[in-house]
């Protein structure tokens, strides 16, 4: 980890914060549990225990693995509904197969990310590919969930397909963090990712004993999830490690800190941004589905009973 990188940093457009920025404090450090999705892979439950007013206008994020699987042992989802949002699988190590009923799809490999806007309702399906069942391998990722406004939830369903090499690459003042802008803006540079909802999302490496901090829109909120190593966050220096997300407070910076000691199985700190303008609207989530209120909620169940929803295309019963 990761797939996306590049030898020297410092050949890449830097970023920092502007002098005298307010540096966001730290509200909360929460603990993911461990759980199963699907037909059974491991994830840990990113955001579980944070209030919504912080996440808004996330939902949730499951960090899929990481595992190494034995041969036979790879798994995915079986074809399941949604409606309502948009769902986000940045995949760091393995392959992973999409395919809905709305003619979208496709194989995403190491660094590669899908954005699927389910918006009025499709179905889907998630699994590897049958040479990595054969052959069994590493799976490592996240699928993060971004809600859309009342205004759009009945959109038509799209599907966007980002290779890892049209990920932005950057790197802060010194050199000592890589930056893999996905979506949004950061200090004037872009990400590949077309949202509704106006947000920033990107994967952060900090090399062992380096700092970085980071632009950041007031409006927006401040989320940020370890994948691997540790290290502190805000300029109070709060710890947080691998499975641990931090909920920053106001300001126009955010500021993560590298351990100078890391864990051996990852030499850097690997960390999730995330943030996002919030919605500020009722959000009602049951199952696959997140609307506004629950008469929304109970249509959503009809119309997917009725096969309003999509149907699993014939070559894939």
């Amino acid at each position: 980890m990761p797939a996306v990188t590049v030898e020297n940093p410092l050949t890449l457009p830097r970023v920092a914060a502007p002098a005298g920025a307010h540096t966001r404090p730290v509200l909360t450090v929460a603990t993911a549990p461990s759980g199963f999705e699907g037909e059974g892979f491991p994830v840990r439950r990113a955001f579980a225990g944070i209030a919504y007013k912080h996440l808004d206008p996330f939902i949730m994020m499951d960090q899929m693995g990481e595992v190494e699987y034995a041969p036979g042992e790879p798994k995915g989802t079986p074809w399941h509904p949604h409606r309502g949002f948009e769902t986000v699988t940045y995949l760091i190590d393995g392959t992973f197969v999409h395919r809905d009923s709305h003619g979208g799809g496709g194989v995403i490999n190491d660094g590669d990310t899908q954005w699927m806007t389910a918006g009025s309702g499709l179905l889907h399906i998630e699994a590897p590919p049958e040479s990595l069942v054969m052959s069994g391998g590493l799976f490592h990722g996240l699928q993060l969930w971004v809600n859309l406004p009342k205004s759009d939830k009945m959109m038509a369903p799209r599907y966007q397909d980002i290779g890892g090499g049209q990920v932005k690459l950057l790197t802060s003042a010194d050199g000592g963090a890589l930056l893999r802008l996905i979506a949004g803006d950061l200090d004037g540079h872009r990400g590949p990712g077309v949202t509704h909802t106006p947000i920033t999302m990107m994967h952060v490496t900090v090399s062992p004993g380096a700092e970085v901090t980071l632009p950041w829109r007031t409006d927006f909120n401040a989320l940020a999830y370890a994948l691997a190593g540790r290290g502190t966050a805000g300029a109070e220096g709060r710890p947080f490690h691998m499975g641990q997300a931090v909920v920053f407070g106001a300001g126009d910076a955010i500021t993560i800190r590298a351990d100078e000691n890391q864990e051996s199985r990852s030499p850097n700190f690997e960390v999730v941004l995330l943030g996002g303008l919030p919605i500020r609207e009722p959000m009602m989530h049951y199952g696959p589905f997140v609307m506004n209120t629950h008469a929304e909620l109970a249509q959503a169940f009809e119309d997917f009973q009725a096969g309003r929803l999509g149907r699993i295309p014939a070559d894939a019963r």
